[in-house]
């Protein structure tokens, strides 16, 4: 009997354990390919940024998941990347990454499948967030620039009400990013060898901000509602911006305002989706303050509007707008702006692109310097990197 036991004993608790053992199957190794990114223009387009789409990557590596992706240089480095999800919908839709391209330059990547790499601090180079601590602000950097838009608490605190939809400006000289710093310090209109918030937007346009032009008159929008973030680095960062509707020339409009800032770039790409569509004759209108001293320059053919003013005894400060090319009507003023005029697509969503250089910065330190750096930028604008990516030959 104590045999039998030991024996059924055994049977019982190891038998189950074989039957519940998971089947073993050998896993095809992952496939790796190979990336070319070729620059067409004559000029060095550095922190190019790349992007490769999710099905691409699917179909060429057989991976769904960005974020296990890694992209490789010619010397094997295992280059910063970021997983971008475009629409919300908590799947990702692209990876990007950057590269410094030389004039014709082409270069090869080798993109492989591994754990996923999860970047430290101090690799971060764009950063974004809503602060509802300072009536309601949101704030954007890069390593390069800085940028605050109002949101609706600052319309009524009681200290310095302000009713604006422009792009306001933090100018620094460090490539750190600095905007929890210096909100947590509160210190931040007097420079303290980094920069400073030195300009003031007031209810202009400020650095580049848009509005609706319509029969001889800017019609702008009241501060924004509501806020997405879509993107928080390390290499982009993207949000949306929910304007409620308001008045343009007798048509209320709403606004959704998807701004989008790259590491290593002075300008944001802003895209603005307007419900209802405004009425036929109306035109997008691109501002910057008319400061006292600041001196305004217009290039048609490019569509940029650009600025070069002085700066509370601080240099120089270039604001820029670069309308999408071919839509540039017209160049007015308005309500201590100075104006750029485009027509608004039929359908979709407009586009434009707008940022600033400070001349403390060390790198773009005059008006001509700045009317060469948007001249390029424009350029590149037009004229996109040629990506091609294929499965690695065996």
């Amino acid at each position: 009997m104590r045999q039998t036991f030991a024996v059924v004993a055994f049977v019982c608790m190891v038998g189950p354990l074989l039957l519940d053992r998971p089947t073993v199957r050998a896993q095809a190794p992952a496939r790796a390919g190979e990336l070319t990114v070729t620059n067409p223009t004559a000029d060095a387009r550095p922190s190019e940024t790349v992007t490769i789409t999710a099905a691409d990557v699917q179909r060429v590596v057989g991976e769904k998941n960005l974020q296990l992706i890694h992209v490789r240089d010619e010397r094997d480095a295992d280059l910063l990347t970021q997983a971008i999800d475009v629409n919300d919908d908590g799947t990702f839709d692209e990876l990007i990454f950057q590269t410094d391209l030389k004039p014709r330059d082409m270069r090869r990547f080798r993109v492989t499948v591994g754990e996923r790499r999860i970047p430290k601090k101090d690799e971060f180079r764009a950063y974004g967030r809503f602060v509802r601590e300072r009536r309601d602000d949101f704030a954007w950097e890069n390593d390069l620039v800085a940028h605050r838009m109002y949101g609706a608490a600052l319309e009524t605190w009681a200290q310095e009400p302000l009713t604006s939809s422009g792009l306001d400006v933090w100018v620094k000289r460090t490539p750190r990013l600095i905007i929890n710093e210096w909100y947590m310090v509160d210190d931040y209109h007097r420079n303290n060898g980094e920069g400073a918030d030195l300009y003031s937007a007031g209810r202009t346009r400020g650095c580049g901000g848009s509005g609706l032009w319509r029969d001889g008159k800017l019609y702008n929008s009241i501060n924004f509602r509501n806020t997405r973030s879509l993107a928080n680095g390390p290499i982009r960062v993207m949000f949306e911006l929910m304007y409620e509707p308001w008045d343009v020339g007798g048509t209320a409009v709403r606004e959704t305002k998807r701004i989008t800032l790259d590491a290593g770039h002075h300008l944001n790409r802003i895209e603005m989706s307007f419900a209802p569509a405004p009425a036929a004759g109306t035109a997008l209108g691109l501002g910057i303050k008319n400061n006292k001293g600041s001196t305004s320059r217009v290039d048609r053919e490019n569509g940029v509007l650009r600025a070069w003013e002085p700066l509370q005894q601080e240099g120089f400060l270039g604001c820029a707008a670069i309308a999408a090319a071919g839509t540039v009507v017209d160049a007015a003023s308005a309500d201590g702006n100075y104006l750029l005029v485009a027509t608004l697509p039929a359908q979709g969503p407009a586009v434009y692109y707008a940022g600033s250089a400070w001349d403390k910065a060390g790198e773009i330190t005059s008006a001509d310097a700045w009317d060469a750096y948007l001249a390029r930028e424009a350029a590149r604008l037009r004229t996109p990197v040629a990506v091609r990516f294929e499965a690695s030959r065996p």
